[in-house]
């Protein structure tokens, strides 16, 4: 999106505005050439430019438009929006307290029935972006509303620095491909797998859900909470399945190469450790890591001789009891 935008500024007026910039001034004709614009479109955008006090026509020579200092003119127009986004949030504070407290009364209001891929897909995605604090949510299988490659709000709401904490069940993993994990963990994001989810949920600020209202449904539906009671319920709920499930330490290996560089395991070896213990195969750790079948056999191969272990499981108890998966 045009940054600019932001400010309020149309795709035609951005464009006629850093070109005026870039070049100090010049005309209109010269303006529908550079930027590609018919004469129409360039006088009615520099009318706009010039209604936010951003160009003015010189003085000196008629007919020649003038861009203002983007230092003074663009921080006026900053201060302004800045100062209507908070009078709207004041205003979407006062409205959320009303409905807070006409929901009181009705319980009726207190639960929301969203129906349809595209208003499920709206609500998860206002959830993430409304969210402040922490998003909770637990995966039972691929996303019908919502592909996890198309959750943008996850990445907006992330780099606000919104903490994620995240519950797959361990088929997922069969179903999530590698560039998927590795943007989840990029993002700094807490995951964990268990064997069994007991339903898709997703919780914002623990004041707010979302639930399936029916998985057997040929069209998505589900449930939106606003009821205090029911909500910390809900977050019982994941709080006990986060609790049993098994922290996911994963990133992309550069290398398939076993490489020693100091006892006890590398990175990739911690990788290899934690998926084999929350249930994967040998193919699925090698597909998750991208790395060779036989690199991830000879990795476990060197980390049971390591520990003296005799068979997988020996392993892992080794590689608990040395520290080197230990649960949060």
């Amino acid at each position: 999106m045009e940054a600019l935008a932001a400010l309020g500024l149309g795709p035609a007026e951005a464009n006629l505005y850093r070109t005026l910039v870039g070049l100090g001034g010049t005309g209109v004709d010269d303006l529908t050439h550079r930027c590609q614009l018919s004469r129409a479109e360039v006088e009615g955008g520099l009318v706009g430019l010039e209604r936010q006090g951003l160009v003015a026509q010189s003085a000196a020579t008629p007919g020649r438009w003038v861009a203002a200092p983007p230092g003074i003119a663009l921080r006026a127009l900053l201060n302004d929006r800045r100062h209507e986004l908070e009078q709207a949030e004041l205003v979407a504070a006062r409205l959320s307290e009303v409905h807070r407290t006409d929901a009181a009364g009705s319980v009726h209001d207190l639960v929301e029935v969203v129906v349809g891929a595209g208003a499920v897909g709206q609500r998860f995605h206002q959830l993430q972006l409304g969210a402040v604090e922490e998003v909770c949510v637990l995966v039972t299988d691929n996303p019908t509303a919502v592909p996890a490659t198309e959750n943008q709000a996850e990445d907006i709401a992330a780099a606000r620095g919104v903490r994620y904490r995240v519950v797959l069940e361990r088929d997922v993993l069969e179903q999530t491909s590698q560039t998927e994990l590795v943007a989840v963990i990029r993002r700094e994001e807490e995951v964990r797998i268990s064997d069994r989810v007991p339903t898709k949920l997703v919780i914002a600020d623990r004041r707010t859900a979302m639930v399936p209202l029916d998985a057997d449904s040929p069209e998505p539906a589900a449930l939106v909470i606003h009821s205090t009671g029911l909500v910390q319920s809900l977050l019982a709920l994941f709080d006990s399945v986060w609790r049993d499930a098994w922290p996911l330490n994963f990133a992309s290996p550069e290398s398939d190469e076993l490489v020693e560089t100091a006892p006890g395991p590398d990175e990739t070896d911690l990788q290899v450790l934690s998926l084999l213990i929350a249930g994967a195969s040998d193919v699925l750790v090698a597909r998750q890591l991208d790395v060779g079948l036989r690199t991830v056999q000879r990795r476990v191969r060197s980390l049971m001789d390591a520990t003296g272990a005799n068979s997988r499981i020996q392993l892992g108890w080794a590689a608990h009891e040395k520290g080197w998966l230990r649960r949060p």
